[in-house]
């Protein structure tokens, strides 16, 4: 049987498994997990597992905060005016929401502007920098998710006397802008990997901060926590890494979430029905789709409004404006999916094939990355969609591990008018004309850097152990490695040597429901997604995540199955 998958088991090192065991008094299982997070010491593990707010480090110790918190107090002290300069997606507009909220509570004149996808791009375009201080005359721009490599346009309001302090966390040109100050933790020996909306929440740490130590009136009793609702989307929505101190900014705001009165967001939980508790989970596919959805296909102003907003009424008329987008939304991303699947299935050799570039004229450049993220999941290769946007097309590109594509765009720069990103996500814009040529030559990088085994979905293990051994204790002590998401996934167990205990069940034609047994008592699992993948039969190996359902009031234990294999290879 050909393999369709790559199971990589982990092997942590017994002995700090059991020294964890031992100093912190975890299962063993806990441990192993643990380990293979790489949190192999008593202390590491302690924070780890309670993590807590006062062990975030000193704002100071971001590159240029001290700059930009400097010049952001003598703004203030003069009265001049500042404007949040922010991007259209969730990141950028909950980072913007966040300081324009904190800096009009201590005395700023604060204004937003959140440039148009198609019609000016991302970040600060010269376009987006005129129209910015055509509508906003400024002394003071504070870029927020973007304005690291905008060289060029940081040193055209500076020859028109406007200050730019730049706070993002994607990659830096070099030389770096000409601005005040450029607070990106890229900068740093050893960057923290955070999002934007987590640098403002640093930021509006610092500023708090200072105004403390100033003895200024309002900064003492100024509290922080409310603000982490918007931190925990903006993170979780990025995807950047659920680790150190982003893990304990997700954790707590989505406890904030949980409860907070903030207006907007008491509205979008009603709308997309999101309950408590809020997870990872409902802040990826409810909340988050929901704040993205009017930036992807025009302006993302009214999610910014939805955020900012006191009244309830107005609330709930922005939220389900924003809902109604988000089907729209879905709507054109199912139709380029389906034809852009089409299209690479008609054509498509695994042996030839190692990335795949797709574009059209008539694709919404609002979605475009959404769809290679769906053409990877099905054909597991690098993908690169293009969407129409005037002479030039524009495109983003998700990756496999092995393959950086941010390296292979600067290998094809001389064909591209446009590109930046990182090694698992990039954006770029070319002339359709070389779509071809772009296509061939990254194949041919591919092959060069790719083995093998890389065009494999990968299928990642913690632990191998006996299915009868595992309840729903278990599944609460797991829980305790939350919050779950990017860098910080669930707990992937093996259970080899299963079998069906009763005959599969076909739920809806895309999904399987199994009952598992290893001798003990049947375990419940759902299939979701098989489509017309192969059911196992006889004795075989799965791997799978240990979950908690709940129906009818019951609680019991339940099995998320990743994939499955033939018997003895685990």
């Amino acid at each position: 049987m050909t393999p369709r998958t790559r199971w990589v088991v982990a092997e942590p090192d017994p002995a700090a498994v059991a020294a964890l065991v031992r100093a912190v008094g975890v299962p063993e299982l806990t441990a192993v997990c643990l380990v293979n997070r790489g949190v192999t010491t008593a202390e590491a593990a302690a924070a780890y597992l309670e993590p807590r707010l006062k062990s975030l480090a000193d704002p100071f110790g971001l590159p240029d905060m001290g700059v930009a918190v400097d010049r952001l107090f003598r703004s203030r002290d003069t009265g001049e005016h500042v404007v949040v300069f922010g991007d259209y997606d969730v990141d950028g507009v909950t980072s913007t929401a966040l300081l324009t909220e904190v800096l009009v509570a201590l005395g700023w004149k604060v204004s937003q502007y959140l440039p148009h996808r198609r019609d000016e791009g991302y970040g600060l375009t010269q376009a987006g920098v005129e129209n910015c201080l055509a509508r906003f005359p400024a002394n003071l721009v504070l870029a927020v998710d973007c304005g690291s490599t905008a060289v060029s346009q940081i040193a055209w309001l500076a020859a028109r006397g406007v200050d730019v302090v730049v706070l993002d966390h994607h990659q830096t040109s070099d030389p770096l802008p000409a601005a005040v100050a450029v607070v990106n933790p890229q900068r740093s020996a050893v960057p923290e990997p955070f999002c934007s909306a987590g640098l403002a929440f640093k930021l509006a740490h610092a500023v708090v901060k200072r105004g403390r130590e100033l003895g200024i009136a309002g900064f003492e009793t100024f509290n922080l926590k409310p603000l982490l609702d918007l931190v925990a989307l903006g993170t979780v929505a990025d995807l950047v890494p659920l680790t150190g101190e982003n893990r304990i900014l997700v954790q707590a705001g989505l406890e904030r979430l949980g409860v907070t009165p903030r207006p907007g967001l008491v509205a979008l939980k009603e709308v997309s029905r999101t309950r408590n508790p809020v997870r990872v989970h409902e802040v990826a596919f409810q909340l988050g789709p929901r704040l993205n959805a009017a930036g992807r296909l025009e302006t993302a102003e009214d999610a910014l409004r939805l955020l900012l907003s006191t009244q309830p009424a107005e609330a709930r008329h922005l939220a389900e404006s924003l809902d109604a987008s988000n089907r729209e939304r879905q709507e054109v991303e199912k139709r380029m999916a389906a034809e852009a699947v089409a299209r690479v299935r008609d054509r498509f050799d695994p042996a030839r094939d190692h990335v795949i570039v797709e574009g059209d004229a008539s694709w919404h450049i609002g979605v475009v990355g959404i769809v290679a993220s769906r053409v990877l999941r099905e054909f597991h290769r690098p993908t690169i969609i293009l969407g129409g946007d005037g002479e030039l097309w524009r495109g983003s590109g998700r990756s496999v591990t092995g393959f950086d594509l941010a390296a292979a765009l600067r290998d094809c720069a001389d064909l591209l008018a446009k590109h930046g990103g990182h090694a698992m996500a990039a954006g770029l814009s070319l002339a359709p004309a070389r779509v071809a040529e772009f296509r061939e030559r990254l194949n041919r990088l591919a092959v060069e850097r790719l083995a093998a085994t890389d065009l494999l979905p990968e299928v990642r293990v913690d632990a191998v152990c006996e299915l009868r051994r595992i309840d729903l204790d278990v599944v609460a002590t797991l829980r305790r490695l939350e919050p779950f998401g990017m860098g910080n996934p669930p707990v992937h167990l093996a259970f080899p040597g299963v079998t069906h205990a009763r005959p599969p069940q076909r739920l809806k034609d895309q999904h399987w429901k199994f009952w598992l047994t290893d001798g003990g008592t049947p375990v419940e699992t759902v299939w979701w997604g098989a489509g017309d993948r192969e059911v196992p039969q006889g004795r075989f190996d799965v791997a799978a995540v240990p979950e908690e359902g709940e129906f009818g009031g019951r609680r019991y234990l339940q099995l998320r199955l990743l994939d499955w294999r033939v018997p003895g290879a685990v």
